[in-house]
C-alpha cells in the first residue's frame, strides 16, 4: 500500500512538472527577451562560389531590438560587419541576408555571433548536403507552399525584382519627409486568389461566348445539345467541390453576421488545415528598417515583413490578410519620416508571396539645427 501510494506521488508530482513545462513553452512575451540568430542554408552561384543564408528569431512580438555592428553583433571568419541587420523586428524573420564565400571553401564553418539583452547566441554555417536550398525550400519555408508540396506554377515562379528610380544614399532632416521610388517587375505568378479568381471568371465568360456563338450558328437540336454537353464537360470535379466549399463558407459567413453584425470571410472561419506556417500570396512592396537606432514613419502604412500571425494585422501570415492593389506601371512612392538624427539603411523588399527581393537605401538624419 505504501508503495502504490508513493507512486502515486511520483504520478502527481510528474504530472505537475509537466505541466509547468508545458506552460512555459506556451508563454509569448512583448519585450525582454533576446534573439536568436538563424542559419537558413546555403545556395550555389553561376561562378561556383557559395552564398550562406542566414536569419533570426526575435522571441519579442512588440520590442524592436538594435545591435550594433561590434562583438555583440559579428561574422566570422573575416570582418565583423558581412551585411547583418542591427535593427531587428519582432518574432521570426528568415533568409534575411546573404553571405558569399569562395568555392573553396571547404567544410570550414562561418559564424554569426549575437548578443541582445545580455544572452550570447550563435549560428553556425557550414556546406553540409543537407543544407542546400533552392527557390522551392525558400517557398515552402516562408509559407507559401505547404510541406513537400508544389505544383508547377510554383516550380515556374521566380523572384520578382525591385528597382530603386534614384539616389540609393540620401541626406534628409529629422521631422521632414522624403519620398522614395521604387519600380517592381514580376512575372505574376504565383497568382493571388483574386487574380486567379478573375482569371477563371474571363475562362468562363469566354467559354460562354464561343458557346453562344456556336448555339446561333446551330441549325437543328442536335447541334445544340452536342454544344451543351461539351460545355458541361469542360467542368472539372474540383471546380464543383471548391464551390460546394465556398457555398458552405459564405453560409457560415451569413450566419455569423446575422448573430453578430460582424461580416468575416468564409476562410477566416475555417480551422487550420497544415502543419507549416501559411502565407498568403500576393504581389506587395515594403519598405522597412534594417539597420539604424530609431524608428522610421512610413505613409502609406507598409505591409508587415515579419512573421505577425494575429488575426487581422497587416501581413501575409496574419488569416484576414488581402494584397494590397499593384500599381498598373509596377512604380511604388513611399513618404518617409525621421524623429531621430543617425545613419540608416532602408530596405525595399518585393515579395510574390513565395519569393522575394531586396534592394538598400542608406540615408544620413541630420538634425534641423544648423
Amino acid at each position: 500500500m505504501k508503495r502504490l501510494h508513493a507512486k502515486r506521488l511520483l504520478l502527481a508530482a510528474l504530472t505537475v512538472l509537466l505541466s509547468h513545462q508545458s506552460i512555459g513553452a506556451q508563454l509569448s512575451y512583448s519585450r525582454g527577451q533576446n534573439i536568436s540568430p538563424g542559419y537558413e542554408g546555403w545556395e550555389q552561384n553561376e561562378d561556383g562560389s557559395f552564398n550562406f543564408l542566414f536569419g533570426y528569431m526575435n522571441r519579442n512580438w512588440l520590442e524592436e531590438i538594435d545591435v550594433p555592428i561590434g562583438p555583440g553583433n559579428m561574422i566570422s571568419p573575416g570582418p565583423a560587419d558581412q551585411g547583418q541587420p542591427t535593427h531587428f523586428l519582432p518574432r521570426r524573420n528568415r533568409f534575411i541576408f546573404r553571405v558569399r564565400v569562395p568555392a573553396d571553401w571547404g567544410d570550414k564553418e562561418m559564424v554569426w555571433t549575437l548578443t541582445s539583452h545580455g544572452r550570447t547566441e550563435q549560428a553556425f554555417a557550414s556546406l553540409r548536403t543537407d543544407y542546400r536550398v533552392d527557390n522551392m525550400v525558400i517557398s515552402s519555408e516562408t509559407g507559401a507552399l505547404g510541406a513537400g508540396s508544389s505544383s508547377p506554377e510554383s516550380r515556374m515562379n521566380v523572384p520578382p525584382v525591385v528597382r530603386i528610380l534614384g539616389d540609393t544614399e540620401l541626406t534628409a532632416r529629422v521631422g521632414q519627409p522624403f519620398t522614395l521610388v521604387a519600380e517592381v517587375t514580376d512575372d505574376g505568378l504565383p497568382m493571388s486568389r483574386a487574380a486567379r479568381a478573375a482569371a477563371r471568371a474571363a475562362e468562363r465568360a469566354a467559354e460562354a461566348a464561343e458557346e453562344s456563338s456556336s448555339d446561333d450558328a446551330a441549325d437543328d437540336a442536335a447541334a445544340d445539345e452536342a454544344a451543351s454537353d461539351e460545355a458541361a464537360s469542360d467542368d472539372s470535379p474540383s471546380d464543383d467541390a471548391a464551390s460546394d466549399d465556398a457555398a458552405s463558407g459564405d453560409a457560415v459567413a451569413d450566419s455569423t453576421e446575422e448573430n453578430t453584425g460582424l461580416r468575416l470571410p468564409a476562410r477566416a472561419l475555417r480551422p487550420p488545415s497544415r502543419v507549416t506556417v501559411g502565407k498568403r500570396g500576393g504581389m506587395h512592396l515594403s519598405w522597412f528598417v534594417y539597420r539604424g537606432a530609431a524608428q522610421a514613419t512610413f505613409d502609406p502604412i507598409q505591409v508587415k515583413v515579419w512573421e505577425d500571425t494575429r488575426a487581422a494585422a497587416n501581413s501575409p501570415w496574419a488569416p484576414l490578410w488581402t494584397p494590397p492593389d499593384v500599381p498598373e506601371d509596377g512604380i511604388y512612392e513611399v513618404t518617409v519620416t525621421f524623429a531621430q538624427p543617425g545613419t540608416y539603411v532602408l530596405r525595399a523588399r518585393a515579395d510574390d508571396g513565395a519569393l522575394f527581393h531586396d534592394v538598400d537605401v542608406t540615408v544620413h538624419v541630420t538634425s534641423l539645427l544648423p
